[in-house]
């Protein structure tokens, strides 16, 4: 990597984004931010912000292509996603297909559209959850959240045997159960605690342990 290393954090105008950008730009990388809608505190931290991004939409991924232009990106991470609950008898498969298209066909879409950007070397860290574990739900519900995060897994494992020819290596991370807006502030670390271990994490990522799926506590998680 270079010595100033480029991060480009998907996502990143709040909670577990925001602290992910906070720690790499104390770190002193540079730092894209991209979300739709930038925030004071995205403001303060990142490099440079990209915002009015959908990344669910063609358009959404075009804008984003244009603003990296000639980019080179040393660090992706795919943190966007969204939680939303569904049981079983009043499914709502209007937001199962929304869950799909964030958490799992999003990072997709935006790893394809910057993969020849980034070098031998870089990294692709994709924000996913261990509710994506098909062995470790033993809770059932949450169709949608589950679906799409082992549909992300899948999509990642594939991009992580595909990738590493090139030199780059990529990781599953489940951040923890977080303190943030996702889960109304309900979780059991803060998210600072959970972007320190999702970069120790990314630290530890290499082209040996690359398709792994992690806590960020470090537990390898059961697919």
């Amino acid at each position: 990597m270079s010595d100033t290393r480029t991060v480009v954090i998907t996502g990143a105008n709040r909670g577990i984004g925001l602290e992910l950008a906070r720690h790499y730009a104390g770190e002193g990388c540079d730092v894209i931010g991209v979300c739709r809608e930038a925030s004071a505190e995205l403001k303060e931290v990142a490099t440079r912000i990209i915002e009015g991004v959908d990344v669910t939409t063609d358009s959404g991924i075009q804008k984003l292509t244009d603003g990296l232009k000639g980019q080179s990106i040393d660090l992706l991470i795919n943190n966007a996603g969204l939680l939303q609950d569904e049981k079983l008898g009043s499914i709502d498969f209007d937001s199962i297909r929304t869950q799909m298209e964030i958490n799992a066909y999003a990072p997709l879409r935006v790893a394809e559209a910057l993969v020849s950007q980034i070098p031998s070397g870089g990294k692709i860290a994709n924000i996913t959850s261990r509710m994506g574990s098909i062995a470790d739900n033993d809770s059932g519900g949450r169709y949608g959240y589950r679906a799409s995060k082992a549909a992300l897994n899948a999509f990642g494992k594939s991009l992580a045997m595909d990738l590493k020819p090139r030199g780059i290596a990529v990781a599953q991370l489940h951040p923890g159960y977080v303190q943030t807006r996702m889960v109304n502030f309900g979780g059991l670390i803060t998210p600072e605690e959970s972007a320190k271990g999702l970069a120790a994490r990314i630290e530890g990522l290499n082209l040996e342990n690359t398709g792994s799926f992690w806590h960020s506590n470090g537990e390898e998680l059961p697919w």
